[in-house]
C-alpha cells in the first residue's frame, strides 16, 4: 500500500500538476503582447452553461484579469496572469489556475475558444470598472 501511495506522488508531480498555495502566493506578471487585450467568446460553447451565455476574458499589460460571463447575469473573477511551469496561466481570486494557450489568433481559456475583440461588452466593462477598485 505504501509503495502505491509514493508511485501515485511521483507520477502526480511529473505530471505536471503544479498548485498554488493560494491566490496571493501567485506572483502577477505582465504577460506578452499577444495575449493583451479583450477576448470574447463567439457563438455556442461547450464551456458555457447555456448556447445564450458569453464569456470574456481581458487581459491588461500590467498582468490583471477580469474573466467575465454572462447569460442571466454577470459574474465577473478578478486575477492575474503568472508563468507556472514555463507556461501562462490566469490565477483568479478563488485560486483556480487556467492556463492561456494562444493558436495563431485564437485563445483557448477554460474550456473556452475566444476572440480577440475591440472593447468588453457593457455588462463586462461595468464589471472591470467595480472591480478595478477592490482588486489586490
Amino acid at each position: 500500500m505504501k509503495n502505491w501511495i509514493i508511485a501515485g506522488l511521483a507520477v502526480s508531480a511529473l505530471s505536471g500538476c503544479a498548485q498554488l498555495e493560494s491566490y496571493s502566493s501567485a506572483v502577477k506578471t505582465p504577460p506578452p503582447v499577444s495575449l493583451v487585450g479583450n477576448w470574447q467568446t463567439t457563438g455556442p460553447q461547450k464551456g458555457l452553461v447555456s448556447p445564450e451565455a458569453r464569456a470574456s476574458l481581458i487581459i491588461t499589460a500590467a498582468g490583471d484579469t477580469l474573466d467575465c460571463r454572462q447569460w442571466q447575469r454577470v459574474i465577473a473573477k478578478p486575477g492575474k496572469t503568472t508563468l507556472l511551469g514555463g507556461d501562462w496561466v490566469n490565477v483568479n481570486n478563488q485560486s483556480r489556475v487556467m492556463p492561456l494557450e494562444l493558436a495563431g489568433s485564437v485563445l483557448h481559456y477554460d474550456k473556452l475558444t475566444l476572440s480577440k475583440v475591440d472593447q468588453p461588452t457593457a455588462e463586462c466593462q461595468k464589471a472591470l470598472a467595480e472591480a478595478s477598485g477592490s482588486q489586490p
